[in-house]
């Protein structure tokens, strides 16, 4: 028998793109916290899950080094660690905005989450192993694999030796102070702030240190940016996330009634930090500056709001953008890529006001 006093409170859920292999968004609008809980961080696969036994599971570094060695997960756990606060966002996120229409999952604004990371420097490996002169980049497999253009592959990527040795990218075993979760890389994850979500190689299972460039799929066909549709002139390599900024609320299309609404939401970047944040209600001519909720700090987003009173019987377009300390800031229009990643061009959302 159902009890009629009970109270029920809704909940915000993952919201799906597709199953097989599972891509789920964060339900970003709906999140207050400065840490996305680990159950509500979005998922991006390509592959479906590995099969994880810790008991037999090594991380081994070879390559250019000086001594190859593999690392059981106590011997890595024990190591002198290091935590980081960081956002991931895929590279796709907001994929589903641009014009033309491109192919690929249709994230909107949840492909992105923030959490604290704790692992070992990937710094400390290296010098643990020693790297021999000459190396240039470090690339990194994970356990995930599947089929890629008729071929059998594992996710594979690299980065330049110097953001390699940044010691803010770490070797990660714990997420939002609890064990990493499968679907988030368990047992290890690197983290690499700064840059998009496909650096940050999930369910690590080698490190390779070598002397030339990588030039495997998810590095050099995936992952890159192509202006043009039907040719791959002038293409260059996806890495560092975009100045962006989301407007959490209103969302989108939503009905209001007059009076005072704060409008709030999230700003971020990629090697820099957020300076300000601004907000037109007259279509782009005229910009107002928003408060920042927090002390911007590098590789976190930032909160800011800014209350508004709306006037009943309107409708109204309001834009936001964000500026970065590297002098960038959000483009009137994305740069379209056939691939359609790095969206970031000026976020707006339209609302109506009752009468």
């Amino acid at each position: 028998m159902y009890q009629s006093d009970r109270i029920y409170k809704a909940k915000p859920h993952l919201i799906t793109r597709s199953l097989s292999p599972e891509n789920q968004e964060t339900p970003i609008h709906f999140l207050k916290e400065s840490e996305t809980p680990s159950p509500l961080t979005f998922r991006r696969n390509h592959f479906p899950y590995p099969a994880i036994s810790i008991q037999s599971y090594f991380i081994t570094i070879t390559g250019s080094v000086k001594t190859p060695v593999t690392l059981h997960y106590n011997q890595i756990t024990s190591m002198p660690s290091r935590t980081v606060i960081s956002l991931i966002e895929c590279s796709g996120n907001k994929r589903a905005y641009f014009e033309p229409k491109v192919f690929g999952e249709q994230w909107t604004e949840g492909a992105i989450s923030q959490g604290i990371w704790k692992g070992v420097p990937l710094s400390y490996l290296l010098s643990f192993t020693g790297i021999s002169a000459g190396a240039r980049e470090v690339v990194f497999l994970g356990k995930d694999s599947g089929l890629k253009n008729k071929e059998h592959v594992h996710f594979e990527r690299s980065l330049p030796l110097e953001k390699a040795l940044d010691s803010n990218v770490i070797v990660a075993w714990e997420h939002n102070q609890k064990l990493l979760r499968p679907k988030h890389g368990f047992p290890f994850r690197l983290i690499v702030p700064g840059w998009y979500g496909m650096a940050s190689v999930k369910w690590l299972k080698t490190i390779r240190v070598i002397n030339h460039h990588f030039s495997g799929p998810f590095q050099s066909d995936d992952y890159v940016y192509y202006p043009h549709k039907d040719q791959d002139k002038d293409s260059f390599p996806v890495t560092t996330n975009r100045v962006n900024s989301i407007i959490q609320h209103p969302r989108d299309r939503q009905i209001l009634k007059p009076g005072v609404h704060e409008i709030n939401g999230l700003a971020w970047t990629g090697e820099g930090a957020i300076t300000s944040v601004e907000l037109s209600f007259d279509n782009g001519e005229t910009w107002k500056t928003a408060p920042l909720h927090d002390t911007p700090q590098k590789y976190q987003w930032v909160k800011w709001s800014y209350s508004y009173v709306f006037e009943k019987n309107h409708e109204y377009k309001i834009m936001v953008r964000a500026f970065d300390s590297l002098g960038q800031s959000q483009p009137d229009k994305a740069f379209w890529n056939r691939n359609g990643y790095g969206f970031n061009e000026v976020s707006q959302v339209k609302i109506q006001i009752e009468k």
